[in-house]
């Protein structure tokens, strides 16, 4: 499941875990902050702490190609 909601700067995608009651407890919520320059990726830690990652529209364009590409080097070209 997830939400999706427009804030005044943000757009906010929360990605919930849902799992069979049987295969174990569900993981945090994976929130997605995706500003004009950056996309900001966060899950509560097993210590309460919020762990963030930080990439550029740049390396989201290349995570998204990444994942359909086979092992190898790649670079992209800006522009």
């Amino acid at each position: 499941m997830f939400t999706i909601e427009h804030d005044f700067d943000a757009t906010v995608i929360t990605l919930i875990d849902e799992v069979e009651p049987e295969t174990g407890p569900l993981n945090e919520d994976v929130v997605i902050l995706s500003f004009d320059d950056r996309v900001v990726v966060e899950q509560v830690g097993p210590d309460d702490e919020v762990m963030r990652i930080t990439l550029s529209m740049h390396q989201l364009a290349e995570l998204r190609l990444a994942l359909n590409l086979p092992e190898g080097n790649y670079r992209i070209q800006r522009g």
